[in-house]
């Protein structure tokens, strides 16, 4: 194989996992935002339905304005992902703005359950002393 060859095989490669990356930086972020998965800053469930949509519109903008320049194997990944998404934002549509009071309230009371348990290991502790 030429070097020039080669140097377009590469190109081309790169440029496909440079794609992929982009859609799934949107796709973490829209998973992130609908409070499906843990901020990887704050690492807390934070949902932002309005920043979700925005996420899932700039995949389909993508997806728009790449129409017939991207292979078989992409536009079929692009595709599921934006199906994925919309399923999951629709999903968390129909919970309703409330849904984030709702997370929260669970996640106390799963939290003072697991600080109970340390904390009754700490005052038992504390009364042997």
């Amino acid at each position: 194989m030429s070097d020039e060859n080669q140097s377009n095989e590469s190109s081309y490669n790169n440029g496909q996992a440079l794609f992929t990356q982009l859609v799934l930086s949107f796709q973490a972020a829209a998973w992130q935002q609908m409070g499906k998965v843990a901020s990887v800053i704050s690492g807390k469930i934070e949902r932002n339905l309005e920043m979700a949509k925005h996420s899932i519109d700039m995949l389909a903008m993508l997806e728009e304005k790449t129409k017939g320049n991207l292979n078989e194997d992409e536009s079929k990944y692009l595709a599921h992902v934006l199906y994925e998404l919309r399923m999951n934002f629709l999903e968390e549509a129909k919970k309703g703005p409330d849904a984030k009071e709702e997370d929260k309230e669970k996640d106390k009371e799963e939290k003072p359950s697991t600080e109970n348990d340390q904390s009754g290991d700490t005052g038992e502790q504390t009364d042997k002393a």
